[in-house]
């Protein structure tokens, strides 16, 4: 009588460090910016049919997309904003990354005092995500810690 062995199988991960940087370093269309006239204020902006696409399936992903800053020196022109985002739509990129990038995005564009990036997914799968990224700059003289 034989024993039963398995047979160790060799399992290939279902996503690949390509689907994981997919979409970080897409060209996408320049947020301009404006002189800002005032000081110390908070703007808020929603894309509420925000869409991406799935690096690995292919399908869309639907959400909204929450930016709050605090601008400095400059505001995002709320058309380029607009376009930068509609040109995700294209993109195979994870919900995570989008909220991450958009962030990165928005502050090379217009150094903000304070961001924060929202995201809020559909379920796909009965499963909803939401992901938050937040930039603050540290106080002009800080130097942080010793």
């Amino acid at each position: 009588m034989k024993s039963a062995r398995k047979k160790s199988a060799v399992v290939t991960p279902a996503y690949t460090d390509e689907h994981a940087a997919s979409g970080i370093r897409e060209e996408l269309p320049e947020i301009e910016t404006w002189p800002n006239q005032f000081p110390d204020y908070e703007i808020e902006i929603e894309m509420p049919e925000f869409t991406a696409v799935c690096p690995k399936t292919g399908l869309p992903d639907f959400g909204k997309i929450l930016l709050r800053y605090v601008p400095d020196q400059r505001c995002l022109e709320l058309k380029s904003y607009k376009m930068y985002l509609l040109a995700y739509r294209d993109v195979g990129i994870f919900q995570e990354n989008v909220v991450n990038r958009v962030l990165r995005d928005v502050v090379r564009a217009a150094n903000p005092k304070i961001a924060t990036v929202v995201g809020e997914f559909s379920p796909r799968g009965g499963l909803s995500t939401v992901v938050t990224a937040a930039f603050s700059r540290k106080p002009k003289g800080s130097r942080g810690k010793r």
